[in-house]
């Protein structure tokens, strides 16, 4: 059987980089009926923290990334331990102190990358490798080798920034007998300039892509073809299908570049097509956050509100970006959308007031109208005060259309910014 696992340390959050590693070993295991292990490589007692555990498991849970079995390495000290007594008992392994470190033997050692093909490496390079430190802890390899064995782990597929690490612990492997497990090392992810993937270019945690309100099917469909291709241009790609054509074979040894603009655009994809009902559960808890609602707001009036903006935001943050004209009393005008104000058309907007106070049908069809009448009355092009009453009403210089806008915003609010419209 297919056994494969993401074996991430909680000493700090989980990333993008650890994300994607995670998610082709989910994949491979889900494509071929297999088992996905997460195991918690938490030897570092000093520097592995709850709060980072946590994290982990809640940004896995979030990406729909679910496991098959789960350990962790800090409560399998003592069979760390009764393994590096067998070595020592073999005369294969020495102690420095406390310290247990295998002999090097010196030899050729060849790897079949699933993805990159054969390796060849020179132990002779190599020093003879700590397997337990002296305060009793193991080591990376030595743990990881162990595990490795013991959970049948078929796959060890990780990023190619291990591959120094695989003739070390193939030497662990042939010194204690146990089975050698193949190995896929994934290409690095880097930024758009081409240098090792840094925060001004999206290495940051899962958890912060959560916070920013990306979408975790968005998140794990752009993952999933940085550095994989379902065989088509397409960039929208079901999980059920995908699963279909996944291949580890399939993975580019390229590396892949991490674009926050083709994310943010995929994410628009899933928001546009994601069911109304479905987004307002997905932005209440930031509203109430906000404080821009409460339990006496109108849920039908806040599906209108989404209605209308969902095709224009990235993540679930522009909403608040965009509509807090909506939900707040007093606006802010940008200094862009200031420019756009022009001649003072106070009396002109005083007017509209009025007549829209007057309206006991408030949609947007009736608003038009209602403008368009003032408008050839004054004798005005509609663009002379179309472009001045988005500022007005909220205080930005482009959004959907207007008369949809001043809907949505309300016929108080509407008729109040209006009436009082400042533009000195």
């Amino acid at each position: 059987m297919i056994r494969v696992r993401f074996a991430p340390s909680p000493t700090g959050f989980l990333h993008i980089g650890g994300a994607r590693t995670a998610l082709f070993n989910w994949m491979y295991a889900r494509s071929q009926g297999g088992k996905f292990i997460l195991r918690i490589e938490d030897t570092d007692l000093e520097r592995s923290k709850k709060e980072y555990l946590d994290e982990i498991l809640i940004s896995m849970k979030w990406l729909g990334l679910d496991w098959d079995e789960l350990y962790l390495q800090s409560d399998r000290f003592e069979i760390y331990r009764g393994y590096a007594k067998k070595l020592l008992d073999q005369g294969l392994a020495y102690q420095d102190g406390t310290a247990v470190i295998l002999k090097m033997p010196q030899k050729q050692i060849k790897i079949y990358d699933l993805i990159r093909g054969e390796i060849d490496f020179e132990t002779e390079t190599l020093k003879d490798q700590v397997l337990l430190k002296s305060d009793g802890s193991p080591t990376y390899s030595f743990a990881c080798v162990i595990d490795d064995a013991l959970m049948e782990i078929s796959h060890v597929i990780r990023g190619e920034d291990h591959i120094s690490n695989t003739p070390k612990q193939i030497v662990i492997y042939e010194a204690l007998g146990l089975k050698i497990p193949k190995f896929a090392h994934l290409p690095l992810i880097m930024g758009t300039d081409g240098a090792r993937l840094s925060k001004r270019f999206g290495a940051v945690a899962v958890s912060d892509y959560q916070k920013e309100g990306f979408l975790p099917e968005a998140l794990v469909n752009y993952l999933m073809l940085l550095g994989w291709s379902p065989g088509s241009n397409q960039e929208k790609v079901p999980m059920a299908q995908a699963l279909k054509s996944f291949s580890i074979k399939k993975i580019n040894k390229a590396a892949a570049a991490f674009s926050l603009d083709k994310l943010k655009w995929l994410n628009t994809q899933y928001i546009k097509e994601l069911d109304t009902v479905k987004l307002v559960e997905l932005l209440l808890p930031l509203l109430k956050e906000k404080e821009f609602w409460d339990d006496d707001f109108d849920r039908k009036k806040l599906e209108n509100i989404i209605d209308l903006y969902k095709g224009r935001i990235s993540t679930l943050n522009d909403f608040l970006d965009w509509t807090d004209y909506i939900f707040i009393e007093k606006i802010i005008v940008d200094s862009e959308a200031k420019e756009k104000l022009g001649a003072d058309r106070s009396k002109e907007f005083c007017s509209l007031g009025e007549q829209l106070e007057k309206l006991k049908d408030y949609q947007p069809e009736i608003i038009e109208k209602v403008f368009r009448e003032l408008v050839d009355e004054l004798g005005l092009n509609a663009k002379d005060l179309i472009h001045p009453m988005r500022v007005v009403l909220t205080g930005k210089s482009v959004g959907p259309g207007l008369f949809e806008t001043m809907a949505v915003l309300g016929k108080e609010k509407t008729v109040k910014r209006l009436k009082e419209a400042q533009f000195n």
